[in-house]
C-alpha cells in the first residue's frame, strides 16, 4: 500500500526506514522523500512510527503532558443536557 503518492513510497519502505533507525517523519523523508511534497502522508508516517515504538505523534505527546484522556480510550457517553427553554420575545415599547 502506498503511503506517499507524490513520491511513490510504500508502507513497506517506511517500515524498513524505521527498522534502519529513522525515528521521526523528517528522518524518513531524508531517505525516501515521503512527506516532503504535499504533506498528506505525514499523519500516516507518524502512525507507523508510533506502531513501531518510535517517536509518537506530537499531538499524543502533548495530550499526555497535559494529562488529557488517551485518544484511543473508549469515550464515556455525555450526561443528559438540561431541557432547552425558549427565549421569550422582547416586548415592543
Amino acid at each position: 500500500m502506498y503511503v506517499c503518492m507524490c513520491h511513490a513510497v510504500t508502507e513497506d519502505q517506511v517500515k524498513k526506514a524505521i527498522d534502519a533507525g529513522a525515528d521521526s517523519p523528517r528522518r524518513i523523508a531524508k531517505g525516501c522523500k515521503a512527506g516532503t511534497d504535499c504533506g498528506s502522508c505525514v499523519r500516516r508516517i507518524q502512525a507507523l512510527l508510533g506502531e513501531h515504538g518510535a517517536r509518537p505523534c506530537p499531538t499524543a505527546r502533548l495530550a499526555a503532558k497535559l494529562g488529557l484522556a488517551d485518544p484511543q480510550a473508549p469515550v464515556a457517553p455525555a450526561p443528559a443536557a438540561a431541557p432547552v427553554v425558549p427565549l421569550r420575545a422582547a416586548r415592543a415599547a
